[in-house]
């Protein structure tokens, strides 16, 4: 067999089942293909009738690496049935830093997609990641499921995904705490897209570090997944969420209600939880129930859950 129908009949057998997935789960976004041919180590994420291959990029990329490469985006093509223009390559390389969040280009075209009750607006073009982490789909469902009535927290909200389930999924009052103007922005059209009024939640342009310093309100629901580096000019000291684990659970569980939970999740691949952590909560690893069904890597993120000591 050709090395081209190899990967055609893999991504061939993954559609069929992905999009019985898709209609059984009402979602639009999924990952298609991630790395299940040693040959073809790419990612391959569908949004709608738009495709998004990702590629790690190498120093040097050898013929046959190359050939791989074009086989994979006419399968693409092929199995989906969409033109050239509509599948978006991204190049991605050991990310460092914040590099995750710079601009690729600067188109500006959005879409809008479907996920449970959801619509989120995501961009396939302009940056690294689009605006939805797609890992996180069951963790959404979890928040949406508890948020009835509750105030929430969400620290490192990124474009407010998770926000926005909270409050549909009836938070009497969400706080989305990120650092950048443009993600916050985001937020708050996310939450228009579901015609959420934006007059009933609060949106903090600040570092989540001295937010949780600052901070005293209590929250029955917080959720909190830092990014694994940043050294945002904004903040005075480089963050590390392995380093910085304890001071950030340390002000979540002080400012979370007696009753309350908090979500900690991050996608450092070897994190450990900090041994000190049992000192200041109750902990569940609760990470197989947060990995998506189309997602192979079982360690593309960690998540725990948290309670007061003495609670169940």
């Amino acid at each position: 067999m050709s090395d081209y129908n190899t990967i055609k009949n893999r991504i061939e057998k993954n559609y069929k089942h992905r999009k019985k997935l898709a209609a059984r789960e009402i979602i639009e976004a999924y990952r298609l293909y991630e790395k299940d041919i040693p040959d073809f180590p790419f990612i391959v994420d569908v949004y709608k009738d738009y495709a998004v291959i990702f590629e790690k990029r190498d120093d040097e990329i050898d013929a046959e690496k190359f050939d791989h490469f074009n086989y994979i985006i006419s399968a693409v093509k092929e199995i989906l049935n969409i033109p050239e223009e509509r599948v978006i390559i991204k190049s991605r390389s050991k990310q460092k830093g914040s590099t995750q969040y710079t601009k690729l280009e600067d188109k500006n075209e959005t879409m809008l997609v479907t996920e449970k009750t959801a619509n989120f607006i995501v961009n396939l073009h302009d940056y690294l990641d689009t605006g939805l982490f797609l890992d996180h789909r069951p963790l959404r469902q979890m928040v949406f499921k508890e948020s009835q009535g509750k105030k929430v927290l969400n620290l490192f909200s990124y474009t407010g995904s998770i926000s926005v389930v909270a409050a549909l999924g009836g938070a009497r009052q969400v706080t989305s705490v990120d650092m950048s103007t443009t993600y916050q922005d985001w937020a708050r059209k996310n939450f228009e897209a579901n015609f959420i009024p934006l007059k009933d939640h609060i949106f903090v342009t600040d570092s989540a570090m001295v937010y949780l310093e600052k901070a005293s309100s209590r929250f029955d629901l917080i959720i909190l997944d830092p990014p694994t580096f940043s050294n945002s000019k904004k903040m005075e000291e480089d963050f590390e969420v392995e380093k910085d684990q304890v001071f950030l659970i340390k002000h979540c569980m002080r400012l979370l209600a007696p009753d309350g939970v908090l979500y900690f999740s991050n996608n450092k691949r070897k994190f450990k939880i900090d041994p000190l952590i049992a000192e200041l909560a109750i902990v569940t690893d609760i990470t197989p129930k947060t990995i998506p069904e189309d997602y192979r890597d079982s360690k593309v993120h960690h998540c725990f859950k948290m309670t007061h000591l003495g609670k169940k």
